[in-house]
């Protein structure tokens, strides 16, 4: 479902914004805090259409992409999904 959703996501940035191409890789599996999770690319005869598109593709990947994640604090875990929480356990 999340790789449908990422195409949705490219194709609706070709459409807005002046761009030849986009990549997106999300990583999977536990990651340490700080580590990089997501690459967004975006070619573009321009510079400012490229920038553009980027800052979009990851707030609407965040919003829209159904990735999962697990949290974890001292008191216990919590799945998330983008900007809001799922389903808690203690």
């Amino acid at each position: 479902m999340a790789l449908k959703e990422l195409q949705k996501l490219i194709n609706s940035a070709k459409e807005q914004f002046e761009i030849e191409n986009v990549g997106i890789v999300h990583r999977l599996g536990r990651m340490e805090i700080g580590e990089t999770s997501v690459v967004i690319s975006v070619a573009a005869p321009h510079r400012r259409a490229a920038f553009e598109a980027c800052e979009w593709l990851i707030k609407e990947l965040k919003r829209t992409v159904p990735i999962w994640k697990k949290e974890y604090y001292v008191g216990g875990e919590v799945w998330i999904q983008g900007d809001s929480e799922v389903k808690s356990k203690k």
